[in-house]
């Protein structure tokens, strides 16, 4: 058995060797590209119930991976351990089902034997395989076949570059399955509701009040210290100011009161009435929360009032109401 001895000089040249490999054999696979895709996607986009993706080790990591990635783009999919199909997970498995079955050398027991079943219940069969030859090449509907592969384990006996491709075009597959659906990205962040996009795509100014509500109202006649008391109990930093219907006619912000008290102390016994902004910024609750996020950076203000139909103030958000969610 060779042994091979690694130096940290030759550490970056090693791994570098590696991607080389691996890059290698997904950019040569792209001229063995046929017919099979074609029949593949085809079969997978007519698909009325289910994905099926197995395999063992290895290409069980890596299918699990792509049932993943098929589930996350509008391809109904989950993923099925063949040795416990083997002991009655195969009731999960429909006639309306496609199975892609993940194998190398095409002879994994497992897979092998749970083929007879798959066959008798009626789902379609996808073989991602070595060699189109073996066992499982011979028993799929649509058997594809990656060729024979150079590992990139100098010892040709970690699953590396085979897994790496096997890989890339499940990814591609689920990408061609993508785009014929017209998968957008709102339907992307409703099956991703709590990541990043999920957020900016769903999330709500009305949800963000539901986890933050403040809701600081003054009426326009109120004097100074009365407006000061209230603004430091909400603890936003500013106040919604409305009229004797309870209409929003206006806001105050610390910033307002800060800059009058400087310019006269005498400010403090008398009312708000000439201190106010007249003309707010308003969004209304079922804005979504990305877009009130926009608002406020291009007018360089921390807080928004929310109002109804009507232009009753409902609630008030801040910034950091906004970039706490995620935003």
């Amino acid at each position: 058995m060779p042994f091979f001895v690694q130096t940290k000089e030759n550490y970056i040249a090693s791994v570098a060797e590696v991607l080389e490999i691996e890059a290698k054999a997904i950019q040569n696979y792209r001229g063995c590209l046929g017919e099979e895709i074609i029949k593949a996607i085809e079969l997978l986009l007519n698909c009325s119930s289910h994905v099926i993706v197995t395999g063992m080790g290895k290409s069980g990591l890596v299918g699990k991976k792509i049932s993943a990635t098929l589930a996350s783009t509008g391809t109904p999919s989950f993923f099925l351990h063949p040795a416990e199909g083997l002991h009655g997970d195969l009731g999960m498995v429909t006639e309306n089902d496609v199975i892609i079955a993940i194998s190398n050398s095409g002879e994994t027991e497992e897979i092998i034997k749970i083929i007879p079943s798959i066959k008798r219940i009626g789902a379609k069969m996808i073989a991602f395989v070595g060699n189109n030859k073996s066992t499982l090449g011979e028993k799929a509907d649509i058997p594809i076949s990656i060729g024979k592969i150079e590992e990139a384990c100098p010892l040709g006996l970690t699953p590396t570059t085979s897994t790496t491709l096997t890989l890339a075009l499940g990814d591609a597959i689920a990408i061609a399955l993508l785009k014929a659906r017209n998968f957008t990205p709102e339907k992307f962040a409703l099956y991703h509701p709590g990541g990043s996009l999920g957020r900016k795509l769903l999330l709500t100014v009305e949800d963000v009040v539901q986890q933050n509500f403040k809701n600081p109202i003054v009426n326009c006649t109120l004097g100074f210290k009365e407006v000061l008391f209230k603004m430091t109990e909400s603890g936003i930093g500013a106040v919604s100011i409305v009229n004797d219907y309870g209409l929003l006619i206006g806001i105050l912000t610390d910033g307002d009161l800060r800059r009058a008290l400087t310019a006269d102390f005498k400010i403090m016994d008398q009312s708000i009435e000439s201190l106010y902004n007249r003309t707010p910024v308003t969004v209304t609750p079922d804005l979504l929360a990305v877009e009130a996020l926009k608002i406020i950076e291009n007018n360089k203000i921390n807080v928004l009032p929310v109002v109804n139909e009507d232009k009753h103030p409902i609630a008030m958000i801040h910034i950091q109401d906004l970039t706490k969610m995620g935003l």
